[in-house]
């Protein structure tokens, strides 16, 4: 195996595309050096992109933050900012594994491992953010959501990296909330998660919102029909009941001993709801 750890962007990108054999990118390797440890993969190639000064930095610019490729979740959760703008997705990243993996796991990481149960990636499915991708062709922008095809594999090309998360300016009277179903309350992945994201307009009354499921299909959702259903609404019992309903109708989870079928589909529903009245709440919104 190789092992190359580049100092700029276009120097991985040239590695990964001229790599021959299964190659890797190593960001915090919290997935990654599990999976070679236990003999599930062999790489020919590993890039490691911590020395990358321009992967490592979270910006705050006008149009909404700039997270880096490299940036542990542990820095996210250090980000006075980010925190305020954005408290969702930062406890979403401070859920992935322990104080010791916190200090390497990035976001992008547990993007690009494409785990259906991923904790940070419902909650930037839920906020809109987009993925700014570099590869041999150039850089493109990419939504969360379209990175992630099936359990493991991605939509990225050969050669192609996602440098960075890009997350939206925050809204007037707009917020975030994650939560998932673990059985222990640490170390574990979600057996489902929800997030949602919603803007206030007069009167408390919702007027944008975007709902993202974790774990109940082969990648997490974004769910436009939840959105919708409480579009136009103060988050009543009514919109609440729609909202659920739009969330059992989108989960097609397995079966496997950490949950059923219908365990997992009752759960979207109950998280779904529960973090759709923290995510008003947050926003400012009167019951």
């Amino acid at each position: 195996m190789l092992y190359e750890s580049p100092n700029t962007l276009p120097e991985a990108v040239n590695l990964l595309a001229k790599a021959k054999g299964n190659a890797y990118v190593l960001a915090g390797g919290s997935d990654l050096l599990v999976r070679m440890k236990g003999g599930y993969i062999e790489p020919d190639l590993v890039v490691d992109i911590k020395r990358i000064k321009s992967m490592s930095t979270i910006k705050k610019t006008p149009e909404g933050f700039v997270i880096g490729g490299a940036v542990s979740c542990a820095n996210i959760g250090e980000h006075t900012a980010l925190r305020k703008a954005w408290p969702g997705v930062v406890e979403a990243a401070n859920l992935i594994g322990s104080d010791q993996i916190q200090g390497r796991c990035t976001i992008v990481g547990n993007l690009c491992n494409a785990s259906p149960a991923a904790d940070s990636v419902p909650a930037l499915i839920a906020a809109g953010a987009t993925a700014l991708i570099e590869g041999p062709r150039g850089e493109r922008e990419v939504a969360v959501e379209k990175i992630a095809k099936a359990p493991g594999v991605t939509t990225l090309k050969k050669g192609e990296i996602v440098a960075a998360i890009q997350l939206p300016a925050k809204q007037r009277r707009s917020a975030d909330a994650y939560l998932r179903f673990t059985p222990r309350t640490e170390m574990d992945i979600a057996v489902v998660s929800a997030a949602v994201h919603l803007t206030l307009g007069a009167k408390s009354v919702i007027e944008d919102a975007r709902v993202s499921l974790g774990a109940v299909a082969a990648k997490a959702l974004l769910v436009k029909p939840a959105a919708k259903a409480i579009i136009g609404t103060t988050l009543d019992d009514e919109a609440l009941q729609k909202l659920s309903a739009a969330c059992a109708a989108a989960c097609s989870p397995i079966n496997d001993k950490r949950g059923t079928v219908a365990f997992r589909t009752k759960v979207a529903q109950v998280l779904a709801r529960r973090a759709a009245l923290l995510a008003y709440e947050r926003a400012g919104g009167k019951k």
